[in-house]
């Protein structure tokens, strides 16, 4: 199975009430895998996972198998505070047809662990699921280095890391550490052609769901060795970027998404959806770059 390219996260919509909304949650898998994404990921932060139910995810898997016409990777986001926890949750994203997991380490502040109990977290879902397992390097307290990620990349069914914090410096340095014991991913929204030109083996991040052919088309570039148009592509993409990230990041992309003309729903309590002056800045940042998708095919 290739796990490389752009795996684009799902935004998750839910009505005003809190459910899930099937069908727009099923309009925006369609969205991404038209857009010829090479992998495809729900339950991550894009796609407020820490605030799903199993339930919840085992239907959106079910739905994206529905989908999943040419049987591109599905990697299920597994945000979860303990070890048992998280092994439920990827046997039942197993069992729904998830082919990989993105497995954030535990995040609640007074229980984080020592590099043996992450060691210890990533080995006992190694062994329970079965299934490849992607570290999702996101928790600001509970921090993967890069040379525990080089042990970590040893585990039987670890093959990567997703590298969102400390900016494309520790991206560069993930890559140098894990050489080629296991597969990096970019995630520095703003800077991700610059970050393949530095050797990550693909995408997995937020600005991926907003402008999917966009940013496979940057990837391409990359790979095919045209540097200045890919630039040219993240440069458009960067004061959008810089909108989007920050507080209630999820509300923040949905607004995007809306003012994109797609039907994104609310986020899930407690976030609440943006101001308007928000919606407005993001609105104005979109005007300029609303044929971006276009000009991508």
């Amino acid at each position: 199975m290739n796990l490389t390219g752009i795996i684009a996260p799902v935004l998750t919509p839910f009505t005003e009430d809190g459910a899930l909304d099937v069908e727009a949650f099923r309009a925006e898998v369609r969205l991404l895998l038209d857009s010829g994404v090479h992998g495809i990921s729900p339950g991550g932060s894009t796609g407020e996972g820490a605030a799903l139910t199993d339930d919840e995810l085992v239907e959106m898997l079910a739905i994206i198998r529905e989908e999943n016409h040419d049987s591109v990777p599905v990697v299920a986001g597994i945000i979860r505070s303990s070890t048992p926890a998280a092994v439920r949750t990827g046997l039942l994203a197993r069992d729904a047809g998830a082919d990989a997991l993105m497995v954030t380490p535990t995040f609640y502040n007074v229980l984080v662990p020592d590099d043996g109990g992450n060691r210890l977290f990533y080995q006992t879902l190694s062994r329970e699921v079965g299934l490849p397992v992607i570290i999702y390097n996101v928790i600001p307290q509970n921090q993967i280095s890069s040379e525990l990620a080089a042990e970590l990349l040893d585990i039987e069914h670890v093959v990567g890391i997703k590298q969102s914090v400390g900016g494309i410096m520790a991206m560069y340095d993930m890559r140098l550490a894990s050489r080629d014991k296991g597969l990096v991913y970019a995630a520095t929204d703003e800077m991700l052609a610059s970050c393949y030109a530095l050797g990550a083996d693909g995408a997995i991040s937020a600005i991926l769901s907003l402008f999917p052919r966009t940013s496979v088309r940057m990837w391409e570039l990359v790979r095919s060795g045209r540097h200045e148009e890919a630039l040219a592509l993240q440069e458009r993409l960067y004061p959008v970027w810089r909108l989007v990230r920050g507080a209630q990041f999820p509300a923040r992309m949905k607004a995007a998404a809306s003012a994109l003309g797609r039907q994104s729903g609310y986020p899930r309590s407690p976030l609440t959806p943006v101001s308007d002056q928000v919606r407005a800045a993001l609105e104005e940042a979109l005007t300029g770059i609303s044929d971006i998708e276009a000009v991508a095919v």
